[in-house]
């Protein structure tokens, strides 16, 4: 990301007529600034701001519409013949037909997965997805969706949506998304919820590697912290916790 000067027509500085009073660096994609030929403006950075406003109240009157929530989180490379998805896609109707509302970025893979489960009971199916370069549209099972220019914006939203949270095998926004929610837990901004990792064979490496490094080498956690985190193998384990779960009353 690439920074532009902003400015606007000040009086001279009485001290110095090089004072850089009045002048900010303000941030803009490789994209916007080759498109622009001026500097970007206070009325420009104004309208900036109300777009991110904006992001957050149609996020949180979306939810505000909702009930029992659980978010599903996982790899957009995830394809439908995986047994990620077919796990993904059973729980998440086991959990729709308990009258849960299902939460994903509204993209592929193991969010399709969810969807797709939700909507195929008749449960609510929701979607918050994230305008990206390359990758995900909207995928076809989301009954109510709302689409984020912010990632930031997003990931508020998408951190106070539930009451449960399941994280299946998925890359670095998997594991953003995971080390954000146990943050907030951990750091009491949030109340103890359940935090569900699917598969013990593709987490149970992080977790080794938490254990013997963090803790008990250099002692950057503490046991606690870990046992904030649940993993497991089966969709009957995954159902039983997040039938358990209750619904979140602060964030």
């Amino acid at each position: 990301m690439s920074f532009i000067k902003l400015s606007k027509k000040l009086s001279p500085d009485p001290v110095s007529s090089k004072s850089d009073s009045g002048v900010c660096r303000f941030p803009l994609t490789a994209e916007e600034l080759s498109r622009r030929q001026n500097p970007t403006t206070i009325h420009e950075l104004s309208w900036r701001i109300f777009r991110i406003m904006a992001e957050f109240v149609d996020g949180f009157q979306l939810l505000s519409e909702t009930k029992k929530e659980v978010t599903f989180w996982g790899g957009t490379q995830i394809l439908p013949e995986s047994p990620w998805y077919k796990f993904a896609e059973e729980l998440a109707g086991k959990v729709a037909k308990d009258g849960f509302t299902v939460i994903t970025g509204g993209g592929p893979g193991i969010m399709e997965a969810a969807n797709k489960g939700a909507k195929m009971c008749g449960g609510e199916s929701v979607g918050f997805n994230i305008q990206l370069p390359q990758e995900q549209g909207l995928n076809a099972y989301v009954t109510k969706g709302h689409l984020f220019h912010y990632f930031f914006s997003r990931k508020v939203i998408m951190a106070s949506s539930a009451q449960a949270y399941i994280f299946f095998p998925g890359g670095f926004g998997t594991l953003d998304e995971f080390f954000e929610i146990v943050t907030l837990i951990e750091t009491k901004k949030m109340q103890k919820i359940p935090v569900v990792c699917v598969g013990k064979e593709f987490w149970n490496g992080l977790f080794h590697w938490m254990k013997s490094v963090q803790l008990d080498k250099f002692h950057t956690i503490h046991a606690s912290d870990l046992s904030l985190i649940q993993v497991i193998d089966t969709v009957e384990e995954a159902y039983q916790i997040i039938s358990k779960s209750e619904e979140r009353t602060f964030f």
